[in-house]
């Protein structure tokens, strides 16, 4: 068995220091994919170019879409890109693997997207790779996917190759420190997500199982703790638990959650994690419900109850009602207008829904959708 992980993982206060440490040694020019919120970044830019190298930096605006990776990979293929450094949330980091991938690639994005491309896989390796994550959430940085936003076909899909996932993955909680709570939650509910989902996947390993059953409960914890106020050990947690998502993701799979987010997404725009927050509890209960009718094993449901239970201090008491409890008061923007019979019949054709613990039908989708909503 074999588990994909970044080549390094740097971890601690401080640790964004191996940014430029990395970058040194490396020839050719500068990629560097930013977000707007985190004032660090212009001072990288500025030893980067205090250092004689050439630098592209490419501001990243919401989730990354077919047009806008089509636009900066015509732009960039000539640059003479040795390296691509991506700071950010998941989005930016996404971004910032999908211009790795598609800079050196001689065809076209669409050759390469699942679902509605062609899918065919990179004909050449992508360019070294260094992501540092802003957010606690989507575990990017150690997965081996980007999600792109499809507006011509209202939904957002992965462009995938085990040689995407960084080299180096950098995890400095100073980079996360006052993000609003409403943006904390969202952000950790999706690596929470993706714990559960990866734990009860049909693919999980005997790998994963650790790293889940040591995360679910840190990163169920940590959230707990920051709905409180600020708190600068949880914010490094949770950051830790979020690449163990990443992880976990990379190589158990993920499930219907994930598999109705994607197609939400693209219908509604709703912001990603929290699409992951408000389906996650009605999933988890449509799932144990389904295991049960077809006399499957529901033991993975029960420890997730355990270990999210445990670590919010709150034992004896089940997973989706302490999330939603957790949820409660949050201004989470809502779902949205959709039809949810064409979301629930769109999303099975997600790879997401491929490692689900039973196979969910139709009307048990169309089910959830209205539990979330």
């Amino acid at each position: 068995m074999s588990l994909i992980v970044p080549a390094r993982t740097v971890s601690g206060r401080g640790s964004r220091s191996a940014v430029l440490e990395a970058v040194t040694p490396l020839r050719g020019a500068i990629i560097v994919v930013r977000g707007q919120s985190v004032p660090w970044v212009d001072v990288l830019l500025a030893e980067l170019m205090a250092a004689g190298r050439p630098v592209f930096p490419v501001i990243a605006m919401g989730e990354p879409s077919l047009p806008q990776v089509e636009a900066l990979v015509s732009e960039l293929r000539d640059s003479g890109a040795g390296i691509v450094v991506a700071i950010g949330g998941g989005s930016v980091i996404d971004l910032g693997k999908a211009l790795a991938a598609l800079v050196p690639a001689p065809g076209g994005v669409l050759d390469h997207l699942e679902v509605v491309g062609a899918g065919q896989p990179l004909a050449e390796p992508p360019l070294p790779l260094i992501a540092a994550p802003t957010t606690a959430g989507t575990g990017a940085e150690a997965t081996k996917n980007a999600v792109i936003d499809v507006p011509d076909h209202r939904r957002k899909v992965s462009l995938r190759d085990p040689r995407m996932v960084p080299g180096l993955a950098v995890l400095d909680a100073d980079l996360t420190d006052g993000a609003p709570w409403p943006v904390t939650l969202s952000t950790g509910m999706d690596a929470l997500t993706q714990l559960i989902e990866a734990f009860v996947s049909i693919r999980a390993t005997p790998e994963t199982d650790v790293l889940c059953r040591a995360a679910i409960p840190l990163a169920a914890g940590a959230l707990s703790r920051l709905s409180k106020g600020e708190d600068p050990d949880a914010r490094q947690t949770m950051l830790v638990a979020a690449h163990l998502s990443g992880i976990a993701l990379a190589n158990a799979g993920l499930g219907a959650v994930h598999g109705l987010a994607g197609v939400l997404g693209g219908r509604t725009k709703a912001p990603h994690g929290a699409i992951c927050a408000r389906l996650l509890p009605p999933v988890l209960k449509a799932n144990r419900e389904a295991c049960l009718a077809a006399g499957l094993d529901t033991g993975r449901f029960d420890e997730v109850d355990e270990m999210v239970a445990r670590g919010m201090g709150r034992p004896g008491e089940t997973a989706p009602d302490l999330l939603r409890e957790l949820m409660s008061g949050t201004d989470f923007p809502g779902l949205g207008a959709f039809d949810a019979e064409a979301v629930a019949e769109e999303s099975l054709q997600s790879s997401s829904m491929k490692g689900n613990p039973v196979q969910l039908t139709v009307p048990q989708l169309v089910s959830v959708l209205g539990s979330a909503a």
